[in-house]
């Protein structure tokens, strides 16, 4: 299945920036509602149901011997035809 991408976006930030994004995207999951992302011209809003598949992944990337760079990933993931499934498939710790 092709993928097709509805919105990227991709920016220097600093710790303290990124966090309080992370908590806008925290506050509208608790709360039940939609995520609207927008960046220039570019938007989208998405509304992911109660039970997602959610991906953490940390890669380094980089030649043989370095310098390598590093990446933590967050990705939740869902059918848009069945979103009442639970998928639930054990514990994640964020420490």
């Amino acid at each position: 299945m092709p993928e097709i991408v509805l919105f990227e976006s991709e920016s220097k930030q600093s710790r303290e920036d990124i966090a309080a994004y992370l908590r806008q995207v925290a506050d509208s999951l608790d709360s039940g509602g939609e995520i609207s992302l927008s960046s220039g011209g570019d938007s989208v809003t998405v509304d992911p149901p109660q039970q997602s598949e959610f991906e953490v992944k940390v890669e380094r990337e980089g030649p043989e011997g370095g310098p390598y760079e590093r990446s933590i990933e967050l990705e939740l993931e869902w059918d848009e035809v069945d979103e009442g499934t639970d998928g639930s498939s054990g514990g994640l710790s964020i420490e």
